[in-house]
């Protein structure tokens, strides 16, 4: 009997079995692509942080202790593969005579490297210009003393005097900030930023020159073996730190550690965790959808399957054997779907990642297909098996022979009770605590190995979204109801004389109708706030891009070069449409030091992109404007407004340097308004003033740096090209370099597979929605439609009838979807705004795939359309012999 049944099944419900296993494949497919790619990710941000470290550890030896003996423990630690002693000497300044004119800097710092280590540590340093070893200056010490390979400088030792050396090359120290660091201090207590001047030397040759000098210390430089870390950034994150603590527990006070593979793993953590939270509220809703798309595909033949319990209680058959039936049914489903979906994702990964497994190892891999087929089997069970029990227990077989609006007359339990309305205002409640000024979505503080989320705030997006359905629901339900006027308007162009009998059959089948409207509108929704927040999160990388680097190549001159504005002439080199001259200063306000940014109100904006988010109490044209019309107007922080009180037009004394007399000078200026953001600036403190103004109170017109717009092309090319024609005398940046390294791995990796699956089944997900239950709510329908030709409708009314209700079901479920979507986007932006930096000050839309999902939603609806309309012409004696 099962056999027969389960060959019955598949010759005569084929189209329903087909449409049920679509649902259950996309299902599957979707949570097995995001979860085998997000463990994929995970591993994938490990690696590109540790990658990103020069020295994994600096060991600090302790006044008094021996440099040996803590050399010896640090290479008997394990996962340390080599370690290297570094000398460490502050110097007083540094002393050329280069080409007739003597050059004098300030204090910095002397090294010294032992043999080897360019070989162990080969991202510490980078050449320039000259030998790779012997004696190296930093790029920014040799634009200082004017020298170059073969020049002999002057260096300054405390308590050891004046040392004579001969440059044998210049260098980059990519790392800087991580190798002069204070270690075992706070970062709030860290060194604001590297010394200028730096000289590296041969560790034989620095501990001659050193002898009897002050202020030398030593270092072990570490590097550890990567492979032994786990592949999630926490767990790599808690084992790095733990066997940093334990050897300096171990060392017994005789050694501080650096840990700076462990501060690129803290950051990764966070950016792995929100990973992990974009999952949740992007892909855990898409599976949601695939399997409420499921349920509604089986309960479009829900009447059809009470009527064939019915039938089967009637000929003998005992509860058990009906319940082994329905098992049967939703086995087949689970089990094809699940495979079915399997495959997909295993395509997908292929095609879009070269792999199955999305990169994930074998054993990850496994268990999130694995965790995917499962869930497609539960969604089967409980899409076919639990309403066939259901109605066993509830529905009589008298029951089974009414139709289903007779069935059921009273409204839904939830309509009475208000609960989309509750649901909407508990979304409200919990976003307006979400999104308060200082909430943490994610908190991970530092040194701290674990990460605590608050997951309650993605009560506010599902309750919006699963509330705003229920609305959909109900608006739907009373527009049928209550419309039935304006319906038999709408509809009569197409079904002429029986507009009136469309409308009926449109208000009794309301249930499914809304069902169909909701379903599509939910899909809509989800494909729209992927989109949105997917391209709002790529728009705000490239503004964050935009501001570290200030323009589409920028120039950096050294600190305390004076170079006249005037040199930019000889960067408009083929290419460059126009060259921007910034100011930077430093300026006391108080005892407090801030950048100070000196620029020409009336061309900067032809150099770089100044938006109105980036300033408060005004737009960015406007506040450029006050600059022009009066030169002592100076925008601040937001940080410096609420630390000093000031109010507009209040008098703000800043001391700046004179360049005239090299002392600090009282200069008044007026603050005019709000620099939340801007090109090249920190992201906390800063001014920004008329460079004309700071030129003459201080007598400096000097430029710090040169923005340079390529219209948008051609940066690396032109960032090359200057490179070689200014040499070690300047830093050029260009926009392409600059994406990568303000990128997080977030950024650069996840986000972007994250949303290529997303946004690919986004597409599937609303044309299955609007055309499979369609469809098949159209199938379930041919007795209605051939019952009415034996009355004496024409094909083109039944056209008309089909094509009406397909036309009212795309409109309402995309217009329901473009309003939930709207506010779903603005409120996962919103919410989640610390994957965002700098905030977006409007979302962004993406026209063209918003315009395919759109239009693949429609076709859907009008394929299906058409294939009721194809079944409608059928004789409607064969029709009703068939049924």
């Amino acid at each position: 009997m099962i056999t027969a049944w389960a060959r019955g099944l598949a010759r005569h419900r084929t189209g329903r079995l087909l449409a049920a296993l679509t649902g259950i494949a996309l299902a599957v497919a979707l949570v097995a692509a995001l979860g085998s790619f997000l463990t994929a990710s995970k591993a994938t941000m490990t690696q590109r942080a540790v990658r990103s470290v020069a020295v994994d550890w600096q060991v600090q030896v302790q006044p008094g202790a021996d440099p040996h003996s803590v050399l010896s423990q640090v290479a008997g630690t394990p996962g340390v593969r080599a370690a290297l002693p570094v000398g460490f000497a502050h110097t007083s300044g540094f002393t050329a005579r280069v080409r007739g004119s003597a050059q004098t800097t300030g204090p910095g710092m002397a090294l010294g490297l032992p043999d080897g280590y360019r070989a162990r540590f080969p991202d510490a340093l980078r050449t320039l210009s000259g030998a790779s070893t012997g004696v190296l200056l930093a790029q920014q010490t040799a634009s200082n003393l004017h020298a170059a390979p073969g020049d002999t400088i002057g260096i300054q030792l405390p308590g050891a005097g004046p040392r004579q050396v001969k440059v044998d090359g210049v260098v980059d120290l990519p790392q800087a900030d991580s190798l002069f660091q204070t270690v075992g201090a706070p970062s709030r207590s860290q060194p604001t930023a590297p010394p200028d001047n730096v000289v590296l030397l041969p560790i034989a040759r620095f501990t001659a020159l050193t002898r009897g000098a002050t202020g030398v210390t030593t270092q072990i430089h570490a590097a550890r073996d990567h492979t032994l870390l786990p592949a999630d950034p926490a767990s790599a994150y808690s084992a790095v730190t733990g066997a940093a603590h334990n050897l300096e527990a171990r060392s017994a006070g005789t050694a501080l550690v650096g840990d700076n593979v462990g501060a690129a793993l803290d950051s990764a953590r966070q950016d792995a965790l929100y990973a992990q939270i974009l999952f949740l509220f992007l892909g855990v809703p898409g599976a949601v959808l695939a399997a409420a798309l499921t349920a509604a595909v089986a309960s479009a033949g829900g009447e059809r399957r009470r009527q064939e319990q019915g039938l089967l209680r009637l000929r003998g058959l005992r509860p058990r054997q009906i319940t082994a039936l329905a098992g049967l049914e939703a086995a087949l489903i689970g089990l094809a779907g699940g495979l079915a979906g399997l495959g997909i994702a295993a395509l997908t990964g292929r095609l879009a990642f070269g792999t199955a497994s999305f990169g994930a190892s074998a054993a990850t891999w496994s268990v999130w297909y694995a965790v995917a087929f499962a869930l497609g089997a539960a969604v089967a069970a409980g899409a076919v098996l639990v309403p066939a029990l259901r109605d066993l227990r509830t529905v009589t077989v008298a029951d089974t022979r009414r139709q289903e609006d007779v069935r059921r007359s009273r409204s839904p339990w939830w309509t009475r009770y208000g609960v989309d309305f509750a649901l909407l205002i508990g979304s409200w409640l919990v976003f307006r605590a979400s999104s308060g000024n200082q909430y943490a979505l994610v908190l991970a503080p530092e040194g701290v190995p674990g990460i605590s989320v608050s997951y309650w705030a993605f009560l506010g997006p599902a309750l919006l979204w699963i509330g705003a359905a229920l609305l959909l629901w109900r608006l739907t339900l009373l527009a049928l109801t209550h419309g039935r006027p304006a319906l038999v308007r709408l509809v009569r162009p197409l079904t002429g004389t029986l507009a009136g009998t469309t409308a009926a059959v449109l208000a009794r089948r309301r249930r499914p109708f809304a069902r169909s409207v909701v379903l599509l509108a939910l899909a809509v929704s989800f494909a729209i706030s992927t989109a949105v927040f997917n391209a709002t999160y790529h728009q705000q990388a490239e503004v964050d891009a935009r501001l570290t680097n200030g323009a589409d190549v920028t120039v950096t001159e050294p600190p305390g070069a004076r170079i006249p504005p005037t040199a930019g002439a000889a960067l408009k080199i083929s290419g460059v449409r126009h060259v921007e001259p910034l100011q930077h200063r430093f300026a006391y306000v108080g005892s407090d030091l801030q950048d100070l940014y000196g620029v020409r109100p009336d061309s900067v904006a032809r150099a770089t992109s100044l938006q109105d988010a980036y300033f408060a109490g005004g737009t960015a044209d406007r506040l450029m404007r006050r600059l022009a019309q009066r030169p002592d107007n100076l925008l601040v922080s937001v940080e410096t407004v609420n630390d000093f009180q000031l109010s507009p037009g209040d008098t703000v004394n800043l001391r700046i340097q004179d360049a005239r007399t090299k002392s600090l000078r009282t200069v008044p200026f007026h603050y005019a308004g709000i620099a939340k953001e801007f090109p090249t600036a920190p992201k906390d403190s800063f001014f920004v003033a008329n460079a004309s103004y700071v030129a003459r109170v201080t007598g400096d017109d000097s430029a710090g740096a040169f923005l340079l717009d390529t219209g948008g092309t051609n940066q690396q090319r032109i960032a090359g090209r200057l490179r070689r024609q200014l040499d070690t005398r300047a830093v050029v940046t260009d926009l392409t370099q600059t994406r990568g390294t303000v990128g997080t791995s977030l950024t650069s990796v996840d986000l972007a597979g994250l949303t290529r699956i997303e946004l690919a089944f986004a597409a599937l997900l609303a044309a299955g929605a609007g055309g499979l239950v369609l469809g098949l709510g159209l199938a379930e329908r041919r007795r209605t439609f051939a019952v009415a030709t034996v009355l004496g409708a024409q094909p083109r009314h039944l056209r008309g009838m089909v094509l009406s209700e397909a036309l009212l079901l795309a409109v309402g479920g995309l217009a329901g979807g473009a309003l939930i979507g709207w506010a779903l986007s603005e409120m996962l932006v919103k919410v989640l705004t610390g994957v965002f930096d700098p905030p977006p000050a409007a979302l962004s839309v993406p026209g063209a795939y918003l315009a395919l999902a759109g239009t693949a939603a429609v076709a859907a609806v009008l394929a299906a359309a058409l294939n009721g309309i194809r079944g409608s012409d059928r004789p409607a004696v064969e029709e009703l012999r068939d049924l």
